[in-house]
């Protein structure tokens, strides 16, 4: 930290005293860095906490180095400022230096373009002490009389400073002298200097913020805080801060209490600091009147009086009632109301009436526009606009106004600059202007490799300024595999050099490489803005540092490209070229099943590692039929040709009927014959009854359809009716019991007629004895006899012969109109008939159609299933 003894230490002399060393030295160096940062060390350390007297100390330091650099340059010009050059600082926030007719070329421009603007909107000439130009770093304006006109130190005490190789470039080399920051009433101690001053080094006394602890501490930094509870009495005159002691006033009371709100009806728990308070209720306090109640809200103290006692008036103003009780309302007086509306300029025309008046007047004017183009009559209320746009220039001077009905004070500009600026790596941010640009206000840092030795110079001057030098081993780690065995090298500015060992990298063949090492460089680092000086080589390298190894050079044998046993080259490994020998090839062909007969050709694909990159012209193609079984077995072939793998699942349809013989199932025969025998006999079932007869009876079989024979056909349970030999008797019996009782009379219900199943095995009773006929047994042996013809069978002949002449005779007799409608009706039956037919077969036809139609669908869908799977 500076002392405050009567001799200042100097900053520019150790700075300028290095002027007549070798600049390239590297002990000058250690010694202009290691004095630079003595000198700042303390001030640096102590300020650490002062975000501002830190950066202050900062840009004292950036300052010093570039002038010790000479890497200072203008920001208007970017040209570098020499030594010799007049210059001009800003005092006030950034301290960047500028020629000094090159500043006051500045400041004339933008007071004259600030004139013009005024004079543009305005038909006043503006007074010159209006006018002000701004700093072109940091944009802090100054009057027009303070444009600079003589050359100054940087202090401001000498007039065209002399220069003097052993003093900092445009300082006098005198005590600064200049007050130093919150006017403590004592000045810099350092030399003229750029940039700001540091903060105050003078020892005082001074109490912390709270007041409770006094210390000695430097006046730049007097103020401190103890640490310790504040204790203030806050605000509230009745609790005390509780925060640790800090600058400023403390914060407002946040003790909590019931407190009431100013009518009284309401208590809350509130803050200290927030204790008075309205509540959102009516005071409905009564007034003096006693007849009405405050229409105010919360308040504290009296409601006053009645607003309606005294001298009242209608509510135009015109007629005046004395002596009137509050409670009655003011008659209308019944002239005009002639209140003076929103517009001032018209009174309202209505009677007079109670509330507001009208809020637009409607009385028709005639206005004009504001660009005053457009005449016309309109409301009053209405606000007149022409359609005509403005085409006078903005006062950027390049684009038009545009806006409608302008009356002539035309915005600035909105639009963006975007002109590039003389750095050429940035554009103008500022709006649409006249002139040249404000320069660009941005530095760039300037370091060596490993960023302890930098200075920074202005956007756009970066490239003509040498890369400073760092006597610093360079942290940069190798890139290649090296790094370990390589020699340290100092600081530089760029990538690293080369490595100078042998490659030794291995080969995909296994090799190694053999010439020096080419392995990648370490990148610049970005930061860098200066490109490296290009180096004239007096000799050839082997190999481009950062690119890869060269082919393998190595002779190895290689075989043909049909991998034939005693066909083999010797070849460079790195030779890839590929050669066929006489052989045949004699590979599986791609179906698996055939070996090609091509001459030696290039493979696909093959079984070793080293050859998977061939690729080529493929074995021939196998054309035969598939001749493989499939699986599981089935009479269909496959319908691909020979084809490595397993065939594709069968999709023919097969037809098998039912167990019961009532209904066909289509299925697909992979389905089928995938399943087990039970499956498929199971598959088969048609889920209904079983169609079939039993063998002992007439009946159907009860069970579901069912393959084999029918289970217990002698345990029917149908009914079925008995009758005696007369069938005079009748009874039902269950069919297992018909079946035993035909077996018990050595008789097979199996030879038994339908229509005599069951017929005799009741015995008659007595009355049905006398209506036996001869058993049928008997009738087989007995003879035909002749049948005799009684008189009664004569007189039946008679009689029928006689029928039969009276029905010929009335056949004769029949009319023409019953032969036509015999006709007609048997016409319209071979009709009907016809059409039967024909409906049958359409509709017939139509379902084997859908039903086709039905089956391509789901076997299209059965391939689509398989397909995904």
């Amino acid at each position: 930290m500076l002392s405050s003894a009567t001799q200042p230490p100097s900053l520019s002399s150790p700075l300028s005293s290095d002027s007549d060393s070798d600049p390239s030295s590297p002990s000058a160096n250690h010694r202009h860095a290691d004095l630079s940062s003595s000198i700042f060390q303390s001030y640096l350390t102590h300020s650490s906490s002062h975000h501002d007297q830190h950066q202050d100390l900062i840009k004292i330091q950036s300052f010093l180095v570039s002038s010790r650099s000479g890497a200072l340059s203008c920001l208007i010009c970017l040209e570098r400022i020499k030594p010799t050059d007049p210059t001009w600082s800003c005092s006030s926030r950034c301290f960047a230096l500028f020629h000094l007719l090159c500043i006051q070329s500045w400041a004339h421009q933008s007071t004259t373009l600030a004139a013009s603007r005024a004079s543009s909107r305005a038909a006043v000439v503006p007074d010159e002490n209006s006018l002000v130009w701004p700093c072109p770093k940091c944009r802090i304006e100054y009057p027009k009389s303070q444009t600079p006109k003589y050359y100054y130190c940087f202090c401001g005490k000498v007039q065209d400073p002399p220069r003097d190789p052993w003093v900092l470039p445009h300082s006098c080399g005198e005590v600064c002298g200049r007050a130093l920051k919150y006017n403590c009433g004592h000045f810099c101690l350092l030399l003229c200097h750029p940039g700001p001053c540091p903060a105050c080094p003078k020892l005082v006394r001074n109490k912390c913020f709270c007041g409770k602890l006094e210390d000695v501490r430097r006046c730049g930094f007097k103020n401190f805080s103890c640490n310790g509870v504040c204790r203030k009495l806050l605000e509230c005159g009745v609790h005390r801060c509780g925060e640790i002691c800090h600058d400023g006033p403390c914060q407002p009371c946040r003790e909590k209490g019931a407190y009431r709100c100013q009518c009284g009806k309401m208590e809350m728990e509130r803050e200290c600091c927030d204790k008075e308070f309205r509540c959102n209720g009516a005071c409905n306090k009564k007034l003096g009147c006693g007849r009405h109640v405050c229409e105010r809200g919360c308040h504290e103290g009296q409601c006053g009086e009645c607003p309606l006692q005294g001298k009242r008036t209608c509510p135009c103003g015109k007629r005046v009632h004395e002596g009137m009780a509050c409670d009655v309302s003011v008659p209308l007086c019944g002239s005009t109301c002639e209140k003076l509306l929103s517009c001032g300029f018209h009174r309202c025309p209505e009677r007079c009436h109670r509330g507001p008046c009208i809020e637009t007047c409607r009385t028709v004017v005639t206005k004009s526009c504001r660009c005053g183009s457009l005449k016309k009559q309109v409301p009053c209320y209405q606000e007149l606009t022409c359609e005509r746009k403005c085409q006078k220039l903005r006062d950027c001077g390049r684009h038009a106004c545009k806006r409608r009905c302008c009356d002539g004070d035309c915005p600035p500009c909105s639009e963006i600059c975007d002109k590039r600026l003389r750095c050429r790596n940035h554009k103008c941010p500022a709006p649409c202007h006249r002139g040249a640009c404000a320069p660009c206000p941005l530095m760039v840092s300037i370091s060596c490799s490993c960023g302890e030795t930098h200075f920074e110079v202005p956007c756009g001057t970066e490239k003509e300024q040498k890369p400073p030098k760092c006597p610093k081993p360079c942290p940069i780690a190798p890139l290649c595999r090296h790094g370990s065995n390589s020699k340290p090298h100092r600081c530089h500015y760029g990538s690293c050099p080369p490595c100078r060992l042998v490659c030794d990298e291995e080969y995909s063949c296994g090799h190694r490489c053999k010439l020096r090492c080419h392995g990648p460089k370490p990148p610049p680092n970005p930061e860098f803005t200066l490109k490296p000086k290009k180096k004239k080589l007096n000799h050839l390298s082997e190999a481009t540092p950062g690119s890869p190894c060269p082919p393998c050079p190595e002779v190895v044998v290689r075989s043909c490209v049909g991998h034939h046993i005693g066909a083999e080259r010797m070849m460079v490994c790195s030779n890839k070229a590929e050669f066929s020998c006489d052989n045949l090839c004699g590979n599986p062909l791609p179906c698996g099943n055939h070996y090609c007969t091509y001459v030696c050709h290039p493979l696909k694909s093959h079984s070793s590692i080293s050859d998977t990159y061939r690729i080529g012209e493929s074995c021939e193609e196998c054309n035969l039929p598939c001749q493989k079984e499939r699986d599981p077995a089935c009479p269909h072939p496959c319908p691909l040709p020979c084809h490595p793998g397993e065939c594709p699942p069968c999709k023919a349809l097969i037809k098998r009927s039912c167990h019961c013989g009532s209904m066909v199932h289509v299925f697909e025969c992979i389905y089928f014959n995938s399943m087990s025998k039970k499956a498929q006999m199971a598959v088969r079932s048609c889920n209904g009854p079983c169609h079939r007869k039993l063998p002992n009876c007439t009946h159907l079989c009860p069970e579901t359809c069912h393959p084999g024979t029918c289970p217990s056909p002698d345990k029917c349970s149908k009914k079925v009716t008995v009758r005696c030999a007369c069938q005079t008797l009748k009874k039902e019996w269950l069919c297992l019991d018909v079946q035993a009782a035909y077996r018990s009379t050595d008789c097979d219900p199996k030879d038994v007629p339908k229509n005599q199943y069951g017929v005799g095995l009741l015995p008659c009773d007595n009355d049905c004895k006398s209506k036996v006929k001869v058993p049928d047994a008997e009738l087989h042996f007995r003879q035909p006899k002749p049948r005799e013809e009684n008189e009664s069978d004569k007189a039946t002949n008679v009689s029928k012969r006689r029928r039969r002449r009276q029905r010929i005779h009335e056949e004769e007799n029949t009319s023409k109109l019953q032969k036509i409608v015999a006709v007609a009706r048997t016409v319209l039956l071979l009709l009907i008939v016809a059409v039967i037919i024909i409906a049958s077969a359409y509709f017939g036809y139509k379902g084997l159609m859908w039903l086709s139609d039905w089956m391509d669908e789901y076997e299209t869908r059965q391939r689509t299933r398989n397909s995904r799977f």
